[in-house]
């Protein structure tokens, strides 16, 4: 591990300024807000939200995609007004029958497109239902079994009102071969155009090896594809971000990635390299040698007085998610535990105007 005080700080986070926490609910857990600007100029965030009754790990047993809109052009930091959930899961024997998660939501030409997590509980032999009123420590070794089914998904919709329709029967990032980087599981998306028309959709992946050591060392590769539908097909360099050669350990997710005058951009959560609790920066020509991290923001004590109650994650951002303005960053979305109702909610930066960072 990088000791935090030599950690070169970005300036993607020297340009941060904290606007607040939204989407608070009494009755929900709020994370993975992806956030779009619609026609009319006001804000449409994509948000995972699962119901408190099943406990935190809900994510990965019972979330769904909800919808907010901003009920002003240009207002990031809200207020918003809830619409109806934009994706749920699909149900019955599916891959993703029971939770669509950790949402990114993009305009590809006159078409709308959200890349998910889904995941499904029958492989746990259980169903969602059944998970309701169990402790944390019950419900323990259903997550572990359900985290196992995590693949990345694809709708679509030519309103970003939907509906959403999925592409394929199927996830459209299948797990690799067995011995593979990523033959456990694949999740967590982030998609970008490339300058030559390719549709890239990088991806989070680790193997069923270090699954079971140490719950897997976090990594990123990407598949591109000549259509928004697919077929992608992966790199054969991947995985193009992996820090397990520095330690067995360091690792990273989260990653949102754009393009902006002639590079790439990354910004990630740090699983290690520098803590636990900043973000990561990276940048690269052409999206499959990436730079050495710098510092994407700091942890979430730098930015919000909040009080630290104890809660599992808290203290960090997770999930990052970018609101673009004209092909470049103008607001950073996160997830981050605590609020109101200690449970956990969206939180947003405004993205000050500066250099290029390329």
């Amino acid at each position: 591990m990088h000791p935090d005080h030599d950690a070169p700080i970005s300036d993607f986070c020297q340009r941060l300024q904290p606007v607040g926490r939204i989407l608070e609910d009494p009755d929900y857990n709020v994370w993975g807000c992806s956030p779009i600007y619609g026609p009319d100029g006001r804000v449409h965030v994509f948000y995972s939200r699962w119901e408190n009754v099943y406990h935190h790990e809900g994510w990965v047993t019972a979330c769904e995609v909800g919808h907010a809109v901003s009920r002003e052009p240009g207002q990031a930091g809200g207020p918003y007004d809830i619409l109806e959930p934009a994706l749920i899961g699909s149900g019955g024997d599916a891959w993703d029958a029971d939770s669509i998660h950790n949402p990114t939501v993009h305009q590809i030409g006159d078409r709308y497109a959200i890349f998910y997590m889904g995941a499904t509980t029958r492989p746990a032999g259980i169903t969602r239902d059944d998970l309701v009123g169990m402790t944390r420590e019950e419900v323990d070794p259903y997550f572990h079994k359900t985290v196992a089914t995590k693949r990345v998904g694809l709708a679509v919709a030519d309103s970003l009102d939907g509906p959403w329709r999925r592409v394929t029967d199927g996830p459209v990032i299948p797990v690799g071969p067995g011995d593979a980087w990523d033959d456990f599981v694949t999740s967590n998306p982030a998609y970008v155009r490339t300058p030559e028309g390719k549709h890239r959709l990088y991806y989070k992946g680790w193997n069923s090896t270090d699954a079971v050591r140490f719950n897997g060392n976090r990594k990123y590769g990407f598949a591109e594809s000549d259509h928004l539908e697919g077929p992608y097909v992966k790199h054969p360099g991947n995985p193009v971000i992996d820090f397990s050669h520095i330690e067995e350990k360091m690792q990273c997710e989260d990653a949102y990635i754009w393009h902006e005058d002639g590079a790439y951009h990354a910004v990630l959560r740090d699983m290690g390299f520098y803590n636990h609790e900043y973000g990561l920066y990276l940048a690269s020509p052409d999206g499959v040698t990436w730079s050495q991290p710098q510092v994407a923001y700091r942890d979430a004590p730098s930015y919000f007085d909040e009080p630290q109650n104890g809660l599992d994650r808290e203290g960090r951002f997770e999930r990052p998610q970018i609101l673009m303005k004209n092909g470049r960053p103008d607001h950073l979305f996160c997830a981050y535990r605590g609020g109101q109702y200690e449970t956990s909610s969206g939180v947003v930066f405004r993205i000050r105007p500066g250099q290029s960072l390329a």
